[in-house]
């Protein structure tokens, strides 16, 4: 699913360069970064910080919103125990 929305944001050179300017990625190192888990948390979480763009994109890619917010959810790291 992060993969689609990746591709979502790269569709459009203003999504793009937005996402490039919040992450701190240089244009470069994105297509390295595909790899790592981490950076497709962080595509996620950029668009689900946005509800017009999350609900543009679920538009687009063909899914509900949901299935973002599921996929989102999985990439989270686990809650921290603060118990110990």
């Amino acid at each position: 699913m992060a993969t689609e929305v990746l591709g979502w944001l790269v569709a459009d050179e203003d999504r793009l360069f937005r996402f490039v300017a919040a992450s701190g990625l240089a244009p470069g190192t994105l297509r390295e970064s595909v790899r790592d888990p981490g950076f497709l948390g962080a595509v996620l979480d950029h668009v689900m910080s946005d509800e017009p763009s999350l609900l543009a994109c679920a538009e687009t890619i063909g899914v509900k919103p949901e299935r973002i917010a599921s996929a989102w959810h999985k990439l989270q790291p686990p809650p921290f125990d603060e118990g110990g």
